[in-house]
């Protein structure tokens, strides 16, 4: 079973970071999740960074391995940074396979989410 890694933006606001982490835990409590591990880490101005993350889950024995880009908008950031830090993860670990998904923004469920919660 493969793990999931949420890659949030970080902030220098704790809380903030605090509030990705917590989601991770949410996403690891719901009953029909389907990953080994479920954890967060922080493309900048917050620990782990996404190769501390994935290496994370690489000393657990993960060889599979999902990254989710929570971030709403595919800029710079989706597009390149988190691509560049992936591959010089797979670089040095290249028996690890990470698969990365769309970013949150381009999910099909986003507006019908977005009116759920503006109810």
């Amino acid at each position: 079973m493969p793990s999931l890694l949420i890659i949030a933006h970080g902030s220098r606001r704790a809380a903030s970071n605090d509030e990705v982490r917590r989601l991770a835990e949410q996403v690891r409590a719901q009953p029909e999740q389907a990953y080994t591990h479920v954890e967060a880490a922080f493309l900048e101005l917050a620990e782990p960074g996404i190769g501390d993350g994935l290496a994370a889950l690489a000393a657990k024995g993960e060889t599979e391995i999902v990254a989710f880009p929570y971030f709403l908008a595919a800029g710079t950031h989706v597009a390149q940074d988190i691509p560049k830090a992936i591959a010089g993860f797979s670089a040095a670990y290249p028996a690890v396979e990470v698969r990365v998904t769309p970013h949150l923004g381009a999910s099909a469920s986003l507006p019908a989410t977005i009116l759920n919660v503006a109810a």
